[in-house]
């Protein structure tokens, strides 16, 4: 299952929900007529909804479930993940990655050295940020063209201009 933003609290009393995207392209969310949610990232007791309308409100999104009509309703919802199987989201561009393909990458920079792999990525105002754990060392480094050079998901390597002792 691919996370793709959480539910965050009832918008109004007809069953409408407050959504946090983690995509860049929310809109994307509401070309999918399913839609799995559940209490954690990693539950494997996933439920499936069928979301009716998905909206842009101002700087943030709205969605309306199916068979959801009070706020009664949106209220059990709050706080669950959405997430999609992989199989089921559009194929990414040339350039672009979903945040789970990146999640477990080696991480080697210019000189060849491992910095480690990723861990998790973070999300900022400015740029995304990888998580790249060696041990008991944690780096942060900005996922931009100026650090991140290559991202070969399917040989499992992100070429990095990063210093091994930054």
């Amino acid at each position: 299952m691919i996370v793709l933003g959480r539910l965050v609290a009832p918008f109004g009393v007809k069953g409408w929900m407050r959504l946090h995207p983690f995509a860049d392209d929310p809109e994307v969310l509401g070309r999918m007529p399913d839609w799995w949610l559940a209490t954690s990232t990693d539950a494997t007791d996933w439920k499936v909804l069928h979301p009716e309308i998905v909206k842009a409100h101002g700087d943030s999104w709205t969605v309306k479930f199916l068979g959801i009509e009070d706020r009664a309703g949106a209220e059990a919802l709050s706080g669950l993940y959405v997430a999609a199987p992989r199989v089921a989201l559009p194929a990414t561009a040339s350039g672009e990655f979903y945040w789970a393909d990146l999640v477990g990458l080696r991480v080697v920079n210019e000189v060849g050295a491992e910095l480690g792999s990723v861990e998790s990525l973070i999300e900022t105002g400015a740029n995304d940020v990888l998580v790249v754990r060696d041990g008991e060392i944690e780096r942060l480094l900005p996922f931009v063209a100026a650090v991140v050079l290559d991202v070969d998901v399917p040989g499992g390597v992100i070429s990095v201009a990063w210093g091994a002792d930054w």
